[in-house]
């Protein structure tokens, strides 16, 4: 299997490294199925967890969780499409199962729409999160009223749908370079918003330290909660872009420099960041453990 997207410049990446492999200009790494299949049980067993500790506990019912449990189906989402897929191609490569062409193109193509819904929700739900610590640092007396557990679960669920269309029509129309440049747009313009709420809320939070001192002591713990809740999203958006960014500088450099010998040895190297990214499906729930 390869990813439907990355498949623009397939043939002539062959060939590149094929020309230049004599002379060791790029080295390829291979990764074991079983590091996949490792990540994939670690990711889905943590993120499970997570959603059972949010369900279980009724202290933990506020948008903030039901929106980290929404980010941990996404990490879910998208190792268990790679596991899936890990395994699939071990079974068709012993010859244990044989299948129809167009058959294994389909499931092809659910892999990847699985992979390209986990990374809108991802990008979707940091963002929603991000606002919900903005909401409640700047609009602390309004949040319970503006941010109420039957919106958070509405917009939860508007987020999954916009982002399962998004998949079937990233995947439907997966030989256009427009979809690979929405897609980099998308991860950016997040980005971009998402930096500009957290440089907004540490900026608020320095000019104000004297005045959260010399709040009641009711207040100072709140606020305390509030910046403590900001620290810990913002860690899991500087953990997001740095497994998730390899993976967009390949769907950058596929489309801005397809036939340089060096862009392609970066592009060759996909299965490393397709491990980046499952990476990240771990990382998070160790997150949400120790803040």
């Amino acid at each position: 299997f390869q990813p439907v997207l990355l498949n623009v410049t397939e043939d002539f990446n062959d060939s590149i490294l094929n020309n230049r492999s004599g002379d060791g200009f790029c080295e390829q790494v291979f990764i074991k199925a079983e590091v996949f299949l490792t990540l994939g049980i670690i990711s889905l067993l943590e993120n499970i967890l997570v959603i059972l500790a949010v369900l279980k506990n009724g202290n933990l019912h506020s948008p903030m969780y039901f929106f980290l449990c929404s980010l941990a189906v996404a990490d879910m989402l998208v190792s268990m499409s790679n596991a899936l897929e890990t395994i699939m191609i071990a079974i068709l490569s012993n010859g244990y199962l044989i299948i129809d062409d167009h058959f294994i193109q389909h499931m092809d193509n659910v892999f990847d729409s699985m992979i390209c819904i986990s990374l809108v929700a991802s990008i979707c739900n940091l963002l929603v999160i991000a606002i919900d610590r903005y909401i409640t640092i700047f609009y602390a007396l309004r949040y319970h009223s503006i941010m109420t557990v039957k919106k958070a679960l509405t917009l939860i669920v508007v987020i999954w749908i916009a982002c399962i269309i998004c998949g079937i029509i990233f995947i439907a129309y997966s030989e256009s370079k427009t979809v690979i440049v929405c897609l980099i747009t998308m991860f950016f313009t997040m980005l971009f918003l998402m930096a500009s709420l957290y440089v907004h809320m540490f900026l608020f939070a320095r000019l104000h330290v004297k005045r959260i001192a010399a709040l009641p002591v009711d207040g100072v713990p709140y606020q305390r909660t509030c910046m403590k809740g900001a620290v810990t999203i913002t860690i899991l958006l500087g953990v997001f872009i740095v497994c998730w960014a390899p993976f967009f500088l390949h769907l950058i450099l596929i489309i801005s420099c397809p036939m340089n010998p060096y862009c392609v040895c970066y592009t060759s190297h996909f299965n490393t960041y397709l491990v980046l990214i499952m990476c990240n499906s771990v990382i998070d729930p160790l997150i949400y453990a120790f803040r």
